[in-house]
């Protein structure tokens, strides 16, 4: 069993508005204390405040799309870091058109930020890495939606071999790290311990999909095949589908559907359309077509864990 954190905090919940006590789209990943965040809609700031978070410990952030509900509130949180003297560099991932919007504010109030703000530009592809580092590993989804939008797969580095219960004792201090790296023990009258007698394998590495606004978009399936956790949006039922394709969203079916056909570990439904006053009438949708499902929801957290 994995002892090292992998997990989501969905900061929002609704699907263009803030309603019915739902917030716009953000989300926190954290992996092994490392923090990402993934879309900032208005008041992200604060729902990071409300879950006693410093949002200071964020290094990366990525934006699937310029639709207001998911970036809207980057600018704020962007200033607030300043304010509060960040002097460590922030990494965000976009759309072309974010970094000159930026600028753009930036110029506009005199702002000079106390630190670098490294800004890339993403395009909607599948497959494309474009971050990575001793944790995980961040690559990009092709969504279909209205305007260009890019979802999010991370997969967790690879851990090191895990020494056996039974012949720790075995193993001098100073010769575990190597041990743990693959190396065999030599003792110092000759004999030998092979790794595969010390270690057992390492952890299966964890992965996280995360489908912003999309419509029901099958050729995903084999870059979200098999991932641990899958968000998908779910902004409708299916008594809505029609508005669901003129739109380009999903109704919860299709999210449910699509996680069947990946064989994903668990389904997180998000993105809720205001007409619902209770997101259940979604899940219902879902659950008969993809049973480990679960509804997100203003500042719940959920682990991320393995389909093996």
């Amino acid at each position: 069993m994995h002892t090292s954190l992998f997990t989501i905090t969905t900061l929002g919940t609704g699907a263009a508005l803030p309603a019915r006590g739902r917030f716009p789209t953000s989300q926190l990943v954290n992996i092994h204390d490392n923090y990402y965040l993934v879309d900032c809609g208005e008041g992200t700031q604060e729902r990071l405040r409300a879950v006693g978070f410093n949002f200071q410990r964020i290094g990366h952030i990525f934006i699937s799309h310029l639709h207001g509900d998911h970036y809207l509130g980057l600018l704020g949180l962007i200033s607030s870091m300043h304010l509060m003297g960040r002097q460590t560099p922030l990494h965000v991932y976009g759309p072309p058109e974010l970094k000159p919007i930026i600028d753009l504010q930036l110029r506009a109030s005199g702002t000079y930020l106390r630190y670098p703000l490294h800004v890339r530009s993403i395009e909607p592809t599948s497959g494309e890495v474009i971050h990575t580092d001793a944790h995980v590993t961040v690559s990009t989804l092709a969504l279909r939606h209205r305007i260009p939008c890019t979802g999010f797969v991370f997969r967790e580095q690879p851990g090191q071999r895990r020494l056996r219960t039974e012949r720790v004792s075995d193993i001098p201090r100073f010769k575990r790290a190597a041990v743990k790296q693959g190396e065999d023990l030599e003792f110092p009258d000759g004999t030998r311990m092979t790794n595969a007698e010390l270690t057992l394998d390492p952890m299966p590495a964890r992965s996280y999909a995360y489908c912003s606004d999309t419509a029901y978009e099958p050729a995903l399936i084999p870059f979200i095949q098999g991932v641990g956790l899958l968000y998908h949006e779910a902004t409708f039922t299916t008594a809505m589908a029609a508005r669901a394709k003129e739109t380009l969203h999903s109704t919860a079916a299709q999210a449910a559907q699509l996680a069947k056909e990946a064989a994903v570990g668990q389904l997180l439904l998000g993105h809720f359309s205001s007409r619902y006053k209770s997101a259940d009438v979604l899940l219902k949708e879902a659950l008969p077509v993809f049973p480990r499902t679960l509804l997100s929801y203003e500042g719940g957290s959920f682990t991320v864990g393995t389909t093996q």
